[in-house]
């Protein structure tokens, strides 16, 4: 496990996050962003509302303006408590009154706005009603690296993170497998998570024999037998910061098949790791790992991107897929998890978070990447 947690995020790292979007949305020929409650909302202000429900909450920022936070009267002691409430006007409006009106009166009636994806149709269409000469597009449009680039703060509690997964996992080798449904492993995930530090737990993938081939399975049913290949992925939220990791173990000792689709997924991942460096492109990562698969004759089973993003959500932007020419730059957090699925029979797949920095890459996952025998 890492160290102490680092101190929480102050007014003024949220002021100078809006600040940087404020800046990036000028940049990208935007007249401002429109930002619903949600990971945006949290990462840019530290405001959670209570509950999301009909009443409009909205971040408005816009280049050259104060930000204003547009939100429900009821809900304003809440907002006024947040961490970043002091970098940040509010607007508040009252049960009877128009909210888009209230909204309107902040935005340029002719300008082209970036809006985070998360936000209800009710809204933007209220707002399209008062303004019909606004235009709209989404934040992973618009701005899909706003909040790629992670601090150093922010660097040390995604590998807390994934320090308490590897953790996880090192506990979750010791249980017994044959014998036990998937969900039964599936439940002793979530609480080891918890246990080391998890506040959220995301989704616990456990893919026994021919669930294995299915990259998303997650847990069912069906009982562990010895012989079986086990896929677990697992992984949440830890102070606000995502966990994401996979290792494929065995029930009993594998067959020589099994153990060289296991070896060629783990190379695979190895070239998607060592092809992390600053400048590189995206797709070039997704691109080594896939060329080990393909040159073993397993290219027509890897059927998923090589990996995604992740910081404040557990999937986010940058995606290492075919395509992709977004340039790394250090900071960037993402998986490397590069997979074989055989229909009907197993899976193989192994996930570690990486970081990228100024010599190469960094994993936040070192648990041990080659064949897991359990019992």
């Amino acid at each position: 496990m890492t160290g102490s947690t680092p101190p929480p995020f102050t007014a003024d790292d949220y002021r100078a996050r809006m600040e940087r979007a404020a800046r990036s949305a000028a940049d990208a020929g935007l007249a401002g962003l429109l930002v619903a409650p949600g990971p945006d909302m949290v990462w840019l202000t530290g405001y959670t509302p209570t509950a999301v429900t009909e009443r409009l909450t909205v971040l408005v920022l816009t280049p050259g303006h104060d930000p204003m936070l547009v939100v429900p009267t009821l809900e304003a002691p809440d907002a006024e408590h947040a961490t970043g409430a002091s970098a940040l006007t509010l607007r508040d409006w009252t049960d009877g009154k128009d909210p888009y009106a209230v909204t309107a009166a902040l935005l340029d009636g002719r300008g082209r706005f970036g809006i985070s994806d998360n936000t209800w149709a009710m809204h933007l269409l209220g707002l399209q009603r008062t303004l019909p000469d606004t235009s709209y597009a989404s934040l992973t449009d618009a701005l899909p690296m706003l909040r790629a680039v992670k601090d150093a703060a922010e660097l040390e509690l995604l590998a807390a993170a994934g320090a308490a997964a590897d953790a996880t996992f090192e506990e979750i080798r010791k249980v017994p497998f044959a014998g036990r449904r998937e969900s039964d492993v599936g439940h002793d995930l979530a609480e080891l998570l918890r246990r080391f530090g998890h506040s959220q737990v995301d989704f616990t993938i456990v893919g026994s024999g021919p669930n294995g081939a299915n990259p998303h399975h997650e847990v069912g049913d069906r009982v562990i037998q010895d012989g079986d290949m086990v896929v677990l992925d697992f992984g949440g939220l830890k102070d606000g910061y995502g966990s994401d990791t996979t290792r494929t173990v065995h029930v009993g000792e594998p067959s020589e098949e099994e153990r060289r689709v296991h070896d060629i997924v783990r190379e695979a991942q190895e070239a998607g790791y060592r092809a992390v460096r600053p400048g590189a492109a995206c797709q070039e990562v997704d691109r080594a790992a896939r060329a080990v698969i393909s040159a073993a004759g397993y290219g027509e089973y890897f059927i998923h991107r090589t990996g995604h993003g992740i910081g404040v959500t557990t999937h986010e932007p940058p995606y290492m897929i075919e395509g992709e020419e977004q340039p790394l730059v250090p900071g960037m957090c993402f998986s490397v998890e590069p997979g074989i699925y055989l229909p009907g029979r197993f899976g193989v797949r192994i996930e570690d978070i990486v970081t990228v920095t100024e010599e190469g890459g960094r994993r936040f996952n070192n648990t041990t990447r080659e064949m897991v025998v359990v019992g």
